[in-house]
């Protein structure tokens, strides 16, 4: 590896993340704006490829924007911002229809769209394009992309840290690029625009157990907490009830929709439970039935529990299922026939950077959407298949707002210093890196997990507190790589999730803890900011 190359890349727009938000951002913008899309890793790859079940809006007449507003209130357990709610809820139909006109190819039955019901959902709102509707979505959006002259889309390049004026020690802080480690050839390379836009998902990876791509390290959220943007509400980890579990099946999620269609949750012995836990048994929202199943493997001593679907005619399941069924039959079970073996898996982060209506920031030129911010749409519990929306929704407001930015204001272009590596070396011990990397899953799926105490989270915060010291120790004297910048962002995360957890003395939705196991009657978001925040010494 060597140090930075040459002149930096200039942009109009930067955008980092290549998933729904990114890609419908970079779409939305005018052509004569420059736009580099940045993906760490493969284009096909992330939760937006990941994501099976849909896109929540309401498209049928006898469905309503008060309904699906009221389903997401009660899903957040009364934390979401109805404000945020209603304004992405509105937009549902707009942005469903955009997909539309791009070509994503929606599931149809005769005439129609065919709509599926999920968790939480009071109608049959969500559509998807079989059971692989993410996938749908990116491929087709990627395409778009890939045909915009405007566009450039450069994969396999890590963002490393934001670069502010601040930074550089200027008047009149804002965000005015990136530095970046191209994965392929080493180097360091410095990327200048006058906007910047966070769309690197979520950090679902701090733990153990996940359904998430490898790349959901929280990079956005650390990236513009070390920036000095606010975080809120890092505590509410959504942990999907059913993951496949098998030795061989890494991170394949058994779409919430399988529940949706009339799938049952059993025990081993065959007993349906989820009735004894909400009268809406297996279509209860995600932290109910997670909690449930977490709380039966315990009582039981079980290693997972079991999804059955096979009651349902065999074509019906392979025409609605087609990825799951074949996924399953590839480790030997035939969902049309078998149970699934299920257990939960951390999934998805209801927190994030801080952003108004339009995506923007704490800090001047940075932009944060998708998984990465906080809108308030989410609460306590984010309501299945509101991800996707909230995706397109905000990448929309987002593209509109730059668009404005840059033709009511003129930048200064800023010399940017080259990445230096004159005091660092080549790592002779990357195997500290994979250790710590998998020490700090480990204590964060056993103490910051479904099930909470305070013993446990202040056990989390010892260990956090030395591997941050750790790890910036190793930073400073190393040069980057992949692994070691998502594990200082990893762990950067992990430190706000377990504060925020600590801070939040009531259960809520997704954060429960069995010392204070009512919810407190005044609702509050947890918002942590770096201005008042407490490194350890040897971290600043």
């Amino acid at each position: 590896m060597s140090s930075t190359q040459g002149t930096p890349l200039d942009y109009d727009v930067l955008v980092i993340g290549s998933g729904a938000a990114g890609l419908t951002l970079a779409l939305q913008l005018p052509s004569h704006l420059s736009v580099a899309v940045l993906s760490k890793a493969d284009f096909e790859s992330g939760s937006t490829w990941m994501a099976q079940g849909g896109i929540a809006a309401v498209l049928e007449p006898d469905d309503s924007a008060e309904d699906h507003i009221r389903d997401t209130l009660v899903a957040g357990a009364d934390l979401s911002r109805p404000e945020a709610v209603s304004h992405i809820i509105h937009e549902g139909p707009t942005s469903i229809q955009w997909l539309i006109d791009q070509g994503v190819p929606f599931t149809r039955e005769n005439d129609h769209y065919h709509l599926t019901k999920e968790g939480g959902h009071s109608h049959r709102r969500i559509i998807h394009a079989a059971d692989a509707t993410g996938r749908a979505v990116h491929s087709t959006l990627l395409q778009r992309a890939t045909e915009a002259t405007n566009i450039s889309l450069f994969d396999q390049h890590v963002a490393i840290d934001l670069i502010t004026r601040r930074k550089l020690r200027l008047p009149q802080n804002r965000c005015i690029g990136a530095y970046v480690l191209n994965s392929r050839s080493g180097h360091v390379q410095a990327f200048r625009a006058k906007q910047v836009v966070l769309a690197t998902g979520g950090a679902a990876k701090a733990y153990l157990y996940t359904s998430n791509s490898d790349g959901s390290t929280g990079d956005g959220i650390a990236m513009a907490w070390r920036a000095g943007c606010r975080v809120a509400n890092m505590e509410f980890n959504q942990f999907h009830p059913t993951c496949l579990y098998h030795p061989q099946a890494k991170s394949f999620l058994i779409s919430e929709a399988v529940r949706g269609e009339g799938g049952r949750l059993l025990l081993p012995d065959g007993t349906r439970f989820m009735p004894a836990f909400d009268e809406r048994a297996e279509l209860a929202p995600r932290d109910i039935v997670a909690r449930a199943i977490d709380h039966e493997m315990k009582r039981l001593g079980c290693d997972c529990v079991y999804l059955d679907i096979s009651h349902r005619p065999a074509g019906f399941i392979k025409e609605h299922f087609p990825t799951i069924y074949q996924r399953c039959l590839d480790y030997g079970i035939d969902i049309t026939r078998d149970p699934i073996p299920v257990v939960p898996a951390a999934h998805y982060t209801c927190g994030g950077v801080m952003t108004d209506s339009e995506g923007r920031t704490d800090l001047e030129g940075l932009y944060a959407i998708g998984e990465t911010a906080f809108t308030g749409l989410h609460g306590a519990n984010r309501l299945a298949s509101n991800s996707l929306l909230e995706c397109i929704v905000f990448g929309m407001a987002a593209a509109r707002s730059i668009s404005n930015a840059l033709e009511q204001s003129q930048f200064e272009t800023v010399e940017l210093p080259h990445w230096d590596e004159s005091l660092v070396t080549n790592s002779d011990e990357d195997v500290i890196i994979s250790h710590n990397w998998d020490e700090l899953r480990r204590f964060m799926w056993d103490y910051v997990g479904i099930v909470r105490t305070t013993k446990r989270l202040q056990r989390a915060q010892h260990r956090i507190e030395l591997l941050l010291q750790e790890i910036a120790e190793y930073y400073s004297n190393y040069r980057v790589s992949s692994d070691l910048i998502e594990l200082r962002n990893l762990a950067t995360v992990a430190e706000l999730i377990i504060r925020s957890a600590i801070s939040r003395k009531e259960s809520r939705g997704l954060h429960y803890t069995l010392d204070y196991p009512k919810a407190a009657q005044e609702r509050m978001d947890t918002v942590l900011s770096p201005l008042n925040f407490q490194w350890p010494d040897s971290v600043r």
